[in-house]
């Protein structure tokens, strides 16, 4: 359940930098012409729910960790960092993958911020 302001922020600002690292992927993929490959997009849905199953179950220490903008700012740098390695050595098979992961990624947290709004 949100209980203030700023856990809703937090869903927010989480939301815009996965929206920012899609576009990164996604315009990779179009800069290496590269097809996308539905397997690696669902590989890469399935390591995102894996990962968030695996999360939840120690949410107090992935929001601690998270929360920090260091950390925010560094992972968001590593995502540009996979997408200039993806556009260099496996376009269609990273990029793909983190297309999916990324996918996945916004859809849940639209249900979980969805889900507290009408809590």
């Amino acid at each position: 359940m949100i209980d203030s302001g700023t856990a809703a922020m937090s869903l927010i600002t989480d939301g815009v930098l996965a929206v920012i690292a899609l576009a990164a992927f996604v315009g990779g993929l179009a800069v290496a012409s590269a097809p996308l490959s539905l397997p690696l997009v669902a590989a890469g849905v399935l390591g995102t729910l894996v990962f968030e199953a695996i999360a939840f179950s120690h949410s107090d220490l992935v929001r601690q960790y998270w929360e920090r903008p260091a950390v925010q700012l560094g992972t968001l740098a590593g995502a540009f960092v996979i997408v200039g390695i993806g556009i260099a050595v496996a376009p269609s098979r990273l990029l793909s993958a983190g297309i999916g992961a990324l996918v996945a990624y916004l859809l849940v947290l639209s249900v979980v911020l969805v889900t507290a709004a009408r809590s």
